[in-house]
């Protein structure tokens, strides 16, 4: 293995303080998510490492974090050379890269999760990383549309777990969801919000429900448009014109549908349908159904409810 993905351990014992802040984040994904959680902890002087089991996803991680550090810095500093390098270097110094999930959380504060939505995986994961993590860290999952307790049920610190909700792309979106489950700690609760204004985001609290505010909101609004267009009450266009110029939406729900990905939208709503049957929000949408077998899931592959180039 590369000496990048080697993990380097000096000094993470020591910021391992129970009772402490939080300093030390490890962070198991290292997708769009997990890298953008990574910077901006990196950033903000935090001590992070990321986790990923293919070595390719950590080299692309690398290098995405560093292209955006730039951006960041250039905002910052403008055409100040020596300061702008002085804050990516410093900010990379922040960040270890590795395939072991265990070694790393032997020494962390926080662990966040930001893996596949799969509740299987997710369990297996945090049972494993259960049996090595101090008694003092934190767990908390990045899922978007799955339940906290239920991710949390296999561990023996549920009062030690919450939701941590992070908005993509990471380091340009500022909200924070902080997800309290009933038996997440007042302690925990506080750290987590706290560590939120450290890197920068507005955290707000919510309860282990359904799309926690952001997605129990648009998830439903983005169901109901594609309602109306398959009952002919209006077209996509003129449903996403309406709320542009009629609600002030920066973007129509349809277009938001085209843009978030429909396998994704239709796993939340199925998994929102399977555990609350007699919902009519959460009803399966045919529209959605009938793009995701045809494969086109948005701008992510050129055609959705629109056509991309």
């Amino acid at each position: 293995m590369s000496g990048l993905f080697s993990i380097v351990s000096r000094g993470l014992a020591s910021s391992a303080v129970a009772g402490g802040p939080i300093k030390h984040i490890t962070i198991i994904g290292g997708g769009l998510m997990g890298s953008g959680i990574a910077q901006v902890a990196a950033q903000t002087g935090h001590s992070v490492t990321l986790v990923d089991l293919n070595d390719v996803v950590l080299k692309k991680a690398d290098g995405s974090i560093q292209k955006n550090l730039q951006r960041v810095a250039k905002k910052m500093f403008k055409d100040d050379k020596s300061a702008t390098e002085q804050f990516i270097g410093k900010a990379m110094q922040n960040v270890k890269f590795t395939t072991d999930p265990l070694e790393p959380v032997k020494h962390t504060d926080l662990v966040v999760e930001a893996i596949v939505e799969n509740l299987n995986l997710k369990h297996k994961l945090f049972t494993s990383l259960d049996k090595v993590a101090p008694e003092h860290t934190i767990f908390a999952s990045n899922t978007s549309s799955l339940s906290i307790g239920d991710i949390a049920s296999v561990t023996k610190r549920k009062d030690k777990f919450a939701g941590l909700h992070f908005f993509n792309p990471v380091p340009v979106m500022k909200l924070l969801e902080v997800i309290r489950t009933k038996e997440t700690s007042d302690e925990t609760y506080n750290k987590l919000m706290n560590w939120g204004a450290a890197v920068g985001k507005t955290a707000i609290t919510c309860k282990d429900t359904p799309g926690f505010v952001v997605n129990r909101l648009l998830v439903p609004l983005m169901a109901e448009a594609l309602r109306m267009m398959e009952r002919g009450d209006a077209s996509a266009k003129d449903i996403d014109i309406a709320m542009k110029l009629g609600a002030g939406h920066p973007m129509g729900p349809i277009e938001l549908a085209d843009y978030v990905g429909h396998d994704t939208t239709k796993s939340i709503i199925d998994g929102w349908h399977e555990k609350f049957p007699d919902n009519p929000l959460f009803a399966p949408v045919k529209s959605l159904a009938k793009l995701v077998e045809e494969g086109k899931l948005g701008v992510k592959t050129g055609e959705g409810f629109y056509k991309y180039k």
